[in-house]
């Protein structure tokens, strides 16, 4: 609260120098811009910036003063998350036209050291400004500061309150379900395939992993942190190259190698998540012996195919689980980590495949837990379903 009330103080003699609407967002030169198209030759999709011109005005610019409201000050207290990029409160705050209930959102307040935090907050709000799916996190609005305090920027989502994938799955005080498991990896595929294909412009999200799939209150999917996404190449381009960022132990080998950026890369990232989902296993464990510290080394001494695929899946979906349908999954993660790049499957195949795995799992479950009848009637019917 001190911190509040000395900004309160020094409103008035900084207002001339702050920026509060970013007006770099829609005057920024597509040079000084990492998301703008190096070349251009016959008419193109446009870009993730020019689609983002028609549809800032659906974004709120906040100031500083009600985030600060919002958070109590940015109070440790309401602190929800904390990433390379920022720390994440939990915030209430009033709709924009004054009436109504207040929301609860996620204010994002992103570290000022270095240049590169700045264009990755441009990037979110470029990215998120623009796509709209039931799979991606919606961005709210943002706040912009520059004043004689120093640099501030904000974002403000919407609030998932069952946090991420990760508090979840390697939680070791409770049980991620494996048909929830399903559903979650179906939803992020489907988010995926959005942001590959259901835009003008193809998206690499770049940086899929366990902790940047956000859970709602259902349990739904919703993938967040598009800091580090770039649009994907166009035209007669195979790839884009782009310096290597992400998280060791999710990046694709010929990412990791050349720099050559695509949205096979995020395919293989999909399959490093299948194998954390069957698992309960994080891609590095350090704490682990050394054959089981890095977790596509170790899977692979359990094909699929293999009896002793059933000994990698993690001991808390034991007999709640179909072993055919983990197999499906373990042959689908295989496929996505394929490392020539050309044979993983698209995501749109993904999602195919993993709604057959949950019908699948859906009629091994019904099957096993029939009850029991003494109706002639009812055990004719068992026995013609069990022919099909």
């Amino acid at each position: 609260m001190k911190c509040f009330s000395m900004f309160s103080k020094e409103k008035s003699k900084s207002k001339k120098r702050e920026s509060r609407s970013a007006p770099e967002l829609r005057n920024q030169s597509k040079s000084d811009n990492p998301l703008s198209r190096t070349t251009r030759s016959m008419p193109s999709p446009r870009s993730i910036p020019e689609m983002y011109k028609e549809k800032e005005h659906n974004l709120r610019v906040f100031s500083l003063e009600e985030l600060k409201d919002a958070t109590n000050g940015f109070n440790r207290t309401f602190k929800i998350g904390e990433g390379g990029f920022g720390s994440v409160y939990k915030g209430t705050i009033r709709p924009l036209n004054g009436g109504g209930d207040p929301i609860v959102v996620a204010v994002k307040r992103l570290n000022t050291h270095g240049l590169q935090g700045h264009k990755e907050w441009l990037a979110e709000i470029q990215f998120l400004g623009v796509v709209s799916h039931p799979n991606l996190v919606k961005l709210l609005g943002y706040c912009s500061v520059d004043g004689e305090r120093g640099i501030q920027r904000l974002l403000v989502y919407e609030f998932m309150p069952n946090r991420s994938l990760e508090n979840h799955l390697f939680n070791t005080t409770s049980t991620l379900p494996w048909r929830t498991r399903l559903e979650i990896m179906l939803g992020a595929a489907q988010g995926l395939a959005y942001l590959h294909q259901g835009l003008e412009v193809k998206v690499i999200y770049r940086d899929f992993k366990s902790s940047n799939v956000l859970l709602d209150e259902n349990f739904r999917p919703k993938l967040s942190d598009f800091g580090l996404a770039r649009e994907g190449p166009t035209g007669d381009r195979t790839h884009v190259s782009t310096a290597v960022v992400g998280t060791y132990g999710y990046a694709a080998p010929e990412y990791v190698e050349t720099g050559h950026l695509t949205i096979q890369s995020d395919i293989w990232t999909f399959g490093v998540v299948l194998y954390e989902i069957l698992t309960g296993r994080r891609t590095i464990e350090r704490n682990r012996p050394t054959s089981e510290q890095k977790l596509l080394d170790w899977v692979k001494q359990f094909p699929p195919d293999s009896r002793r695929f059933s000994m990698i899946i993690d001991p808390r979906v034991r007999g709640n689980y179909s072993l055919s349908a983990a197999q499906k999954v373990g042959k689908l993660a295989n496929s996505c980590l394929n490392k020539n790049a050309k044979e993983r499957p698209t995501m749109s195949q993904v999602v195919e495949s993993l709604k057959q795995v949950i019908q699948e799992s859906e009629e091994a479950s019904s099957s096993a837990y029939k009850p029991a009848s003494t109706s002639s009637t009812r055990k004719s019917v068992g026995r013609r379903s069990n022919k099909v």
